[in-house]
């Protein structure tokens, strides 16, 4: 729930960007986007992302007059193909035999906005999957992990066993590439509380401090 005394409002409702962007010492309260994000036909994925998560910003910022609204989409891409969240158990055992032993690309178009300004970018990491067996792919499978995630899998999760190498943002296969979400802040002329935020949303349980809950 956005309250107006905060200035800085996360537009998702994952727990992981709501954890990364604490833990670089931010203050926020969180306001999930309903957004359409189904991608249309022959789009590239970087635009895809991308647009998905301008949608997020723009929804958010016209009930949050005056607040910077912070807005990311991530994608898996492996050939040219887009990887979201797994229909079901089988369609993650699916993605997960494709990334056994390959090296993937994750996206993720980060926006940042305050009324109908607005600043994006995307970042980019290469993600190394090591060779999975079938029991691999069942044991992880049967976690219920997978279910949520984009690309079937959570590096910061029990997936980290699978992943022996990266290169680019950690934050970004997470789901928020915080160094670009800070530039892209300042880029658009935010300056309150830099070094932690104070929050007053009413509901604890949908607000973060720069020290967690």
């Amino acid at each position: 729930m956005y309250h107006p005394e905060v200035d800085l409002v996360l537009a998702s409702a994952s727990p992981r960007r709501a954890e990364l962007l604490a833990a670089a010492g931010f203050g926020f309260v969180v306001c999930p986007a309903d957004v359409d994000e189904s991608m249309y036909a022959g789009e590239d994925p970087v635009v895809y992302a991308l647009r998905v998560a301008r949608d997020k910003a723009r929804v958010v910022a016209a009930s949050c007059t005056g607040a910077w609204v912070i807005a990311a989409d991530t994608i898996v891409v492996l050939d040219g193909e887009v990887f979201g969240k797994p229909a079901d158990a089988a369609d993650a055992g699916r993605m997960l035999r494709r990334l056994s032993g390959r090296t993937h690309s994750v996206v993720t178009g980060t926006v940042v906005r305050r009324g109908d300004v607005e600043r994006f970018d995307a970042d980019t990491t290469q993600v190394r999957f090591a060779d999975l067996s079938e029991e691999d792919i069942a044991w992880y499978v049967a976690s219920g992990e997978p279910q949520d995630k984009a690309g079937a899998y959570a590096i910061q999760g029990l997936a980290s066993r699978f992943v022996p190498a990266i290169d680019g943002s950690y934050g970004n296969v997470v789901g928020l590439p915080i160094t670009m979400v800070c530039r892209l802040l300042r880029e658009l002329g935010y300056t309150h509380a830099w070094h932690g935020a104070r929050t007053v949303d009413p509901l604890p349980d949908r607000r973060y401090s720069g020290t967690g809950w």
